[in-house]
């Protein structure tokens, strides 16, 4: 499958109070039109607060579908004027490709960096916090309009405007929405958990999590992701 696209926009933020009682965060980014320095751990001058849950080399830079906005402001229309590209924190965004589109592994290349989807997005209590809507984490994940995150396989430079083209798709089976879906299914067959979890290019963090999903009998608390209990 050819996917050839455009970045049609480019955000980075420092992490800083938000919250009365609740930890720091770097989730209010700001648009940027770059020539951006992409290396491992993302962009130089972008910041995540917690780097357990944040940022790292599997977690470099957060891509969202700027097309989903839409579904959000339909959703949500008094909070319409804030829900528009750059929104939920991401670091980059464009049109016209989405998680039906792209499979876990997907590899692009982006200005002059490579790199390679590894897992989605797994929503928390930050996001409703700083769109100011209390469901919107939950609702993020039953949609499974999560986004995605990519590992940095060729750090370079980034610019609104660059292309973004698919190079290798190792994993074509495994379309994100398919895998999404099945990170946030209770009911997950176990042994299409552990087939997602044999899957190479899969980040470690969502690994572990498949492995306890091909357990018989597992369940997960998600409480404190969602709520920040």
């Amino acid at each position: 499958m050819q996917i050839i696209a455009t970045v049609t926009g480019l955000y980075i933020g420092k992490a800083r109070e938000r919250w009365d009682g609740k930890p720091p965060s770097a989730i209010g980014k700001e648009a940027v039109p770059g020539p951006l320095e992409l290396g491992l751990d993302g962009f130089e001058d972008d910041e995540q607060a917690d780097r357990a849950v944040h940022g790292g080399p599997e977690k470099a830079l957060h891509h969202y579908p700027a097309d989903h906005y839409a579904y959000w402001a339909a959703r949500w229309p008094e909070h319409a004027e804030r829900l528009v590209a750059g929104g939920f924190g991401e670091n980059i965004s464009t049109l016209g490709v989405a998680e039906a589109d792209v499979c876990i592994g997907d590899r692009f290349r982006i200005g002059s960096t490579l790199v390679e989807i590894c897992q989605g997005r797994q929503p928390c209590w930050k996001l409703p916090a700083h769109t100011r809507i209390d469901e919107m984490a939950m609702a993020m994940q039953k949609s499974g309009r999560t986004g995605w995150y990519y590992r940095v396989l060729e750090g370079g430079r980034i610019s609104v405007g660059d292309t973004m083209e698919l190079t290798a798709r190792p994993c074509p089976d495994w379309p994100l929405d398919r895998v999404v879906a099945a990170r946030f299914d209770p009911h997950l067959d176990p042994s299409v958990a552990a087939a997602i979890a044999a899957l190479a290019p899969l980040s470690a963090s969502w690994r572990a999590a498949f492995e306890k999903k091909s357990k018989a009998g597992f369940s997960e608390d998600t409480t404190a992701r969602l709520n920040g209990d």
